[in-house]
């Protein structure tokens, strides 16, 4: 692959067609699991790892895959995908693993996966269906990390579990519940949505 081809993967996966920002899809654990930085990360690094994975394997079998039953063999692909991610925090990352709770599991209904698995994967070659699968991971978890930034920094006094804020500073209790996701979420999408219309006006003017 070219390398301006995987800068364009790149920019279309984290900024210019952003999974939540812009598609709004998987938004659910987008909410759920911000309230501290860390889970966000590793949900983050869970679904990156599922998206790339299960893009580069429908990829590959592709011309392989029945139509009729194409979908039943991508549901099956990622689901295998999930397990091993289940598994491995189960087993490595106890703690982890009770905090995200089911939404590991649910990673498997989220839109973003058989959004690029049938939107990229299915029509393209193994390697850019990956880096497009793992492109659309990290917008993802881009987004979460922000909302969970300013959860956690405001409803702990917190950065990935270590103190910022001095001990007096009072802590927002509505900053750990999960209503402060919405406001937060719909902040960031009305900023990355105003930022994208005056790049495109001024886009327009210079025409």
């Amino acid at each position: 692959m070219k390398s301006f081809e995987v800068k364009k993967i790149f920019n279309k996966g984290i900024l210019s067609e952003n999974p939540i920002l812009v598609q709004v899809v998987g938004i659910c654990s987008a909410l759920a699991v911000t309230n501290r930085m860390m889970n966000s990360l590793i949900m983050g690094i869970a679904l990156s790892f599922v998206t790339a994975f299960s893009s580069f394997t429908v990829s590959v079998l592709k011309d392989k895959t029945p139509k009729h039953i194409r979908m039943m063999v991508q549901v099956l692909i990622i689901s295998s995908y999930v397990i091993m991610v289940d598994i491995f925090l189960k087993a490595y990352m106890i703690d982890m693993s009770k905090a995200l709770g089911p939404y590991v599991g649910l990673i498997i209904t989220n839109c973003i996966i058989m959004g690029r698995a049938e939107g990229f994967a299915i029509s393209n070659p193994p390697i850019p269906s990956f880096l497009d699968g793992l492109a659309a991971g990290l917008g993802y978890t881009m987004v979460l990390l922000l909302i969970s930034a300013v959860r956690e920094i405001l409803g702990f006094g917190t950065v990935f579990g270590y103190a910022l804020l001095p001990a007096e500073f009072i802590k927002w209790t509505l900053m750990v519940m999960p209503p402060s996701a919405f406001f937060i979420l719909a902040c960031i999408m009305w900023a990355a949505n105003t930022f994208r219309t005056r790049k495109q006006l001024k886009g327009v003017e210079k025409k």
